[in-house]
């Protein structure tokens, strides 16, 4: 059994591509089981957010695994293959390392994929996939982690998507103090942007939301109102930035909605921003006049701010990263050894308790403890030096002479001496 990793990520997929792949959380249940059940893998978690799709695994067969992928969303595996990536025991270590510590993200540096991994040990923890191997990498996936943020400045200066998304609004209107804000959704990342735009002071805070009553404890946070998601076409026109990050499979803002939203706005721009991987806002939506539509993909250029400054210390962070791995390498080659290990004891306790057995058996006879004990260590100690004599008493030339420095290494003998 070994462990790999699959996935892609926004570094080698399209955002077209990466909806078509993503895992909403009330799906991971469901698909962590499928891909166990269906003998694709042992051990299994998954890692879904806007900017990567991966899978870590426990199996012997990382095809079965792809092909899984593929079945799961109603792909063929040819549309998927040239944005994917597999990663051998290694590169899968290496790779997680890099992403929990922000080596990986579209913002060098960030913080928030960390808690999306967290998130995905759970998930698969709860799923019941979660095994000795993935869970010796994740817990040193973490520790890598922290140990990179105490040890260098990858994540000093940066800019989140959050803040990145009130210096996008803030290129088309004069001040944030004027405009009228609606978030779409009520996760962690909108409450994370929500966050910034309250910091400015906006006229108005909206949250619309699937569930009325988890919209409203969001919107009270920033002294806002909630609706639900029904009551989107009336309000829309109102508004002067969308945010939206919901989980929904399909898009929930169409053209025709906001074409009589910029109607009744008399042609006023709308900001959107869609943060949602499968996207909530329709693409055709961006073509239309006075309309800013942004994807998640279209904020890389704004979270460049101090980017120098961080790849220096990106470099040092490699550097842990490299040591980490190899320690982890070494990890996986020990816990190769176990099954040998336990077949060993296993085999020497067989012999232990026959020797007993036997000695027992001549105390009941009433035979002399002193001599019941010489006879069972002589039979022990035959019986135990049995394999390592024979070994090397047999074979010839290199084999020989390889045997007799592995038995002289074991015991720690120097016959010379």
């Amino acid at each position: 059994m070994h462990l790999f990793a699959l996935g892609l990520n926004h570094h080698t997929a399209p955002l077209s591509i990466r909806e078509k792949l993503a895992f909403p959380a009330e799906v991971l249940p469901k698909a962590l089981d499928s891909l166990v059940s269906s003998h694709a893998a042992r051990e299994a978690a998954i890692v879904s957010t806007c900017n990567r799709t991966e899978i870590y695994c426990t199996g012997s067969d990382p095809q079965a695994a792809l092909s899984w992928l593929a079945k799961f969303h109603g792909l063929a595996l040819a549309e998927m293959q040239p944005y994917l990536y597999q990663l051998d025991e290694a590169n899968a270590a290496r790779h997680a390392f890099r992403v929990a510590s922000g080596l990986d993200s579209m913002v060098l540096g960030e913080t928030q994929i960390l808690g999306q991994l967290k998130d995905a040990v759970r998930s698969a923890e709860h799923a019941g996939t979660m095994g000795t191997l993935l869970n010796g990498l994740f817990q040193r996936t973490f520790a890598v982690a922290k140990e990179v943020r105490s040890n260098t400045a990858v994540g000093a200066s940066s800019v989140s998507m959050s803040a990145a998304a009130v210096k996008l609004a803030e290129q088309i209107f004069p001040t944030i103090g004027e405009l009228n804000i609606l978030f779409v959704g009520a996760g962690e990342m909108i409450e994370l942007v929500a966050t910034h735009f309250a910091a400015r002071n906006p006229s108005c805070i909206t949250v619309a939301n699937r569930t009325l009553e988890r919209g409203q404890r969001l919107a009270e946070q920033f002294g806002g109102n909630a609706v639900t998601l029904a009551e989107l076409p009336d309000i829309l026109p109102r508004y002067d930035v969308l945010v939206t990050s919901t989980a929904s499979q399909l898009p929930i803002i169409g053209k025709g909605m906001v074409e009589r939203a910029i109607k009744a706005r008399r042609h006023r721009p709308i900001f959107m921003l869609d943060l949602a991987v499968p996207r909530d806002i329709e693409v055709e939506v961006g073509k239309l006049a006075d309309v800013f539509l942004y994807s998640v993909d279209d904020i890389a250029s704004v979270v460049e701010v101090g980017k120098e400054a961080r790849q220096s210390a990106a470099a040092e962070a490699e550097t842990i990263i490299q040591a980490r791995v190899c320690e982890f390498s070494d990890w996986l080659k020990k816990r190769e050894t176990v099954p040998l290990i336990r077949a060993l004891r296993d085999d020497a306790d067989r012999l232990r308790r026959a020797a007993l057995d036997a000695a027992l058996k001549q105390l009941a006879r009433g035979e002399a403890p002193e001599r019941v004990l010489e006879t069972l260590s002589v039979q022990l100690t035959n019986k135990l030096m049995h394999p390592p004599t024979r070994a090397l008493s047999s074979g010839r030339g290199a084999e020989h002479d390889a045997q007799v420095e592995a038995v002289a290494r074991l015991y720690r003998l120097h016959p010379e001496s």
